[in-house]
């Protein structure tokens, strides 16, 4: 059985704008930030959502469409805002370019050249245009060039932006006809526990567990802690403008690390027979957290729904399903007995106080998810388990120098061991 449903891929290309006026792009993007940022001061200030959309697009010097997409984006920061667990509240004095977003056939328009390239025509500013071509990966061009021609692919919204100084062009493109399979008709079963410097893996099926893996990736910890000491210091001596830019690196910096170890998931996935991957439903987390000022600010902004997202969407593109548990107890029952108390758990060591069984903590949650997954999505009985692998663990490789043990043993591309015995992968 499958569930069919359009999947949206975003394409990134560079551009390069032919007409000579890439610093009319630079001033729509920069007008794109202040209708931003004017819809982000207007829901601050309580004024009605629906009203907000025209009451921006008077002031602003963009084509209509193309401040309502701005304006959409915006007030969808805010709404992600309110509705999930870790998404801060949207600054409404952001500064530098913001992307300027547009519809297809309406704020921009692509075509294929005699030379086989795409040529762009952005409306940048009313009847005022940029023009160039898109550069970029081969596989991206291609699905891009597919969608001209084919009723499978629908081009979409697109992103004129600056990035390191070069012009770029963000097109999604929507597959009509990819499919995923429905979670009910799944062998295997990933129970998936995230935590705040790891990602815990366990797979399950009728024979037992498959496998189990711990992605390690404190240096999300490290850099968002560094990044709020940064930014106290500079909002003590007044300087906001400073504060804005540091936190648009800290997102930047932590969205890229989530997508990297959000591929790396569905990557390990892939090798099971009909997976299905679950998460705990941590929607109402921030509500019920209250573990004093400094642990709740740590709590409250781990990317705990930011990983769930980035990895389900990936792992749809793959046919790979997903579900949602309700996450209570799973990281105080022991995996083997069932027996549940929270003196289990001691940081990242789970010893049952009922049968003694050892092992990872955040490893034997995901055991749990897996479990419970089965038991809510699956027509198949969970499997005994007597006895665990033996955990293995990877962390992604930092550039530069690294100070870490010697690793003899073959590992993930991409991935270094943590230099234990039984634990390269």
């Amino acid at each position: 059985m499958t569930d069919s449903q359009a999947l949206v891929k975003t394409l990134d290309f560079q551009l390069d704008i032919q007409s000579d006026n890439e610093s009319l792009l630079r001033d729509a993007c920069l007008e794109s930030r202040s209708v931003y940022n004017e819809t982000i001061r207007l829901a601050k200030q309580g004024v009605d959502w629906d009203a907000i959309p025209d009451r921006v697009a008077d002031d602003a010097n963009l084509v209509k469409n193309t401040t309502q997409r701005v304006v959409a984006k915006a007030l969808g920061a805010m709404e992600n805002h309110y509705e999930y667990d870790d998404f801060g509240q949207p600054s409404h004095t952001k500064d530098g370019a913001y992307p300027l977003r547009a519809n297809y056939e309406e704020g921009y328009n692509l075509s294929l050249t005699d030379d086989g390239d795409v040529a762009v025509r952005i409306s940048a500013k009313p009847y005022k245009h940029v023009k160039g071509v898109l550069q970029g990966d081969d596989a991206h061009l291609d699905i891009l060039k597919t969608a001209f021609e084919s009723d499978e692919w629908n081009i979409g919204t697109a992103e004129a932006l600056f990035h390191n100084g070069n012009a770029e062009l963000h097109v999604n493109v929507t597959n009509t006809e990819q499919t995923v399979r429905d979670k009910q008709d799944s062998r295997t079963v990933v129970g998936v526990d995230v935590n705040e410097d790891n990602v815990a893996l366990t797979a399950l099926s009728e024979d037992g567990v498959e496998d189990t893996l711990v992605i390690d990736f404190p240096e999300i910890k490290f850099e968002r802690h560094r990044y709020f000491t940064m930014r106290k210091r500079v909002q003590n001596v007044g300087k906001e403008s400073i504060h804005d830019t540091l936190e648009g690196r800290e997102e930047r910096f932590v969205r890229d690390r989530l997508h990297k170890v959000s591929r790396h998931i569905v990557e390990w996935c892939r090798q099971f027979e009909k997976p299905c991957i679950v998460f705990e439903d941590l929607k109402e987390m921030r509500d019920s957290i209250d573990y004093g000022t400094r642990m709740n600010r740590r709590l409250h902004h781990l990317p705990f729904r930011a990983l769930q997202y980035y990895t389900s969407y990936k792992a749809s593109f793959e046919g790979i399903p997903t579900a949602w548990i309700n996450p209570e107890y799973t990281s105080q029952r022991c995996p083997i007995c069932g027996y549940t108390e929270r003196a289990n758990r001691n940081k990242k060591r789970f010893r049952c106080r009922s049968c003694g069984h050892q092992d990872h903590s955040d490893c034997g949650a995901s055991v749990n998810i897996a479990v419970k997954g089965i038991e809510n999505h699956q027509d198949w009985n969970v499997p005994a388990l007597n006895s665990l692998p033996t955990v293995r663990k990877v962390r992604r490789q930092a550039s530069g120098a690294v100070d870490a043990p010697t690793v003899t043993h073959p590992t993930v591309r991409g991935y270094q061991a943590d230099g234990r015995v039984g634990v390269s992968d």
